[in-house]
């Protein structure tokens, strides 16, 4: 458990958020032109599971050959893993407006490399760049807003970035069908991605980089100019001896003096980061928070949700791919709507609480789907053993074969690796050919409970590791500790993606959500334990509270914790 200690917070009313904007929209301007890597990332992970239907009829040996196709969708997450493994250190050494803008330049090159292919193997290529791009861009946008961002309202701006995230999802599903009756339909679909990432290249180039990474360079005057655009003049000395006060502690730990440290490589600055983890308390204690919410993320099974949305819908029984492709476009709807919700509730109630009333809902959500999975696999349509319309039911050797046949129903027939031929009203032409879910009555109470997850999710879980993971880490080793968390949350992303379809086929649907809802169970657990509130606070009061230490309200026990507690009347997050 983390060593215990009391965290106050103030309320922010979202009035605040508006007022501030207003005053200073230059603010807002930082958010939207870096929260375009946020759209770019949304894009490029979703755009691929239409493309993918049409490359499928150019290139006849990616329909026949299935490691293509997840070579073509997971080279983009292998990419993301490792850029945000060296997303880290470059923000450290080069600052957060270069690596966004070299971000932008991969995301170009991918997007022409995959427009123009003339193999599988240029798309796969391209995929590759567009994924490292990703990488940077998953840790350096939400970075940079955070930074440049006022703290009271420093939630609410990162949130930007996860708004244009989702909507970039959900904008690749529209352009998926904006295109699909067009020539060169997947290139267009893949190509397009090249536009906001131009837009992004050209507005970077004019704004500037972090006042505080700049501070850190020893550009003090540099940074005090840009600290003047952001905050009002009186409050500008404050953040600069705030930062002044971060970096003299930093030079007073361990006798290490900043100013006199000697460069070094990507490498020894990983290692020296794993070390911190065991050494450090304040950076140890911020990787507790910051890996366990971004690992969490994953295991929730959200992007397994989004990735293969179409495929749950006719889980639950809606065989039509184009009811399934509508339903799938409500569902990231969703997701990005919750993302714009999120931005009345991080700075108003606090990432803490977000996240664990999130999960909550979550847990509840997931143990639905797996009941309602469960209830129709067991009552599902009975497979008759004549028909006027066939023969008989030859087309399947396990049922044949089978000594219990009289007994199959349609989740029998779709375990065996058979389909089922669904007959409406015992007519022919009503026939539905089904090979994913089994048509069921309460198929819509699975629709029902697959949108309160999304509603559930993206609010909290979805925007929060984010915002969290801007702020929680000391600035020295904000960037390369902000890596690490994004690096293993483009691994467990992996993970879970490349189980999903296995593990579902040998648990069921039901078993798969109930696995998922397991693991919530687990990580709320991890939450409650981990992770201390940040809402309202200054990077340096973060880092102060971090060496305190946190313990949840209900874990104080000492007669010093209650005494500490006390008066503690504004926002406090012992929950």
């Amino acid at each position: 458990m983390v060593e215990g200690g009391i965290i106050k917070t103030e309320k922010i009313n979202f009035s605040e958020f508006w007022r501030t904007l207003r005053e200073n929209p230059y603010i807002m301007w930082l958010a939207l032109s870096a929260g375009i890597g946020g759209l770019l990332f949304g894009y490029d992970t979703g755009v691929i599971s239409g493309a993918l239907l049409y490359i499928r009829d150019d290139y006849p040996e990616v329909d026949k050959e299935t490691w293509l196709q997840s070579a073509m969708v997971s080279m983009a997450v292998g990419g993301a893993i490792f850029g945000a493994g060296i997303g880290g250190w470059i923000n450290d050494r080069f600052g957060r407006r270069i690596t966004l803008l070299g971000a932008d330049v991969l995301f170009t090159i991918g997007a022409v490399v995959m427009a123009i292919a003339q193999a599988p193997w240029m798309i796969i290529i391209g995929r590759a760049f567009v994924g490292v791009g990703v990488g940077l861009a998953s840790m350096t946008a939400p970075l940079y807003i955070s930074e440049a961002s006022p703290a009271r309202i420093r939630g609410a701006l990162v949130c930007v970035n996860s708004i244009l995230l989702t909507g970039g999802q959900f904008l690749s599903y529209v352009i998926n069908l904006a295109f699909t009756n067009t020539a060169w339909t997947w290139r267009w679909m893949l190509g397009v991605a090249a536009v906001p990432a131009i837009v992004q290249f050209f507005l970077m180039l004019y704004l500037p980089e972090s006042p505080r990474w700049l501070y850190r360079q020893n550009k003090v005057e540099e940074a005090r100019s840009i600290l003047a655009k952001i905050f009002p003049a009186h409050e500008v000395d404050h953040e600069l001896n705030a930062l002044k006060l971060s970096v003299e502690a930093e030079k007073a730990e361990k006798g290490t003096n900043s100013d006199n440290e000697q460069p070094i490589c990507g490498i020894q600055k990983v290692r020296k980061c794993a070390s911190l983890f065991f050494g450090n308390v304040v950076v140890r204690r911020g990787l507790y928070a910051g890996v366990t919410v971004q690992v969490v993320q994953q295991f929730s099974g959200i992007n397994t949700v989004m990735y293969y949305s179409p495929t749950i819908v006719q889980f639950a029984g809606f065989a039509s791919n184009k009811t399934a492709m509508a339903l799938s476009l409500i569902t990231s709807g969703l997701n990005a709507l919750g993302s714009v919700a999120s931005m009345f509730i991080v700075d108003r109630y606090g990432r803490r609480k977000a996240m664990l009333v999130s999960m909550a809902a979550i847990i509840v959500c997931l143990t639905t789907l797996s009941v309602v999975f469960y209830e129709a696999t067991v009552h599902a349509p009975k497979i008759t053993q004549f028909d006027t319309s066939f023969p008989r039911n030859a087309t399947c050797p396990k049922y044949l074969s089978a000594s219990n046949s009289f007994s199959w129903n349609c989740a029998s027939c779709l375990k065996a690796g058979c389909g089922f031929c669904a007959n409406k009203q015992n007519q022919a032409k009503h026939r539905t050919w089904i090979r994913d879910g089994c048509p069921s009555r309460i198929g819509f109470v699975a629709i029902i409970f697959l949108a309160l997850y999304i509603i559930s999710f993206s609010p909290g879980m979805g925007t929060v590791p984010w915002i969290l993971n801007s702020e929680i880490y000391p600035l020295k080793y904000r960037g390369i500790c902000g890596g690490l968390a994004a690096l293993s949350n483009w691994v467990s992303n992996l993970v879970v993606s490349l189980c999903f379809l296995p593990v579902s086929q040998a648990l069921g649907s039901s078993g798969t959500f109930g696995l998922f809802a397991g693991f919530c169970v687990v990580g709320i657990s991890l939450i409650y334990l981990f992770v201390p509130e940040t809402k309202g606070l200054s990077f340096e009061e973060v880092e102060k509270i971090l060496e305190v230490g946190y313990t949840p309200k209900l874990l104080r026990c000492t007669k010093g914790d209650n005494e500490e507690g006390k008066g503690n009347t504004k926002g406090d997050n012992g929950v």
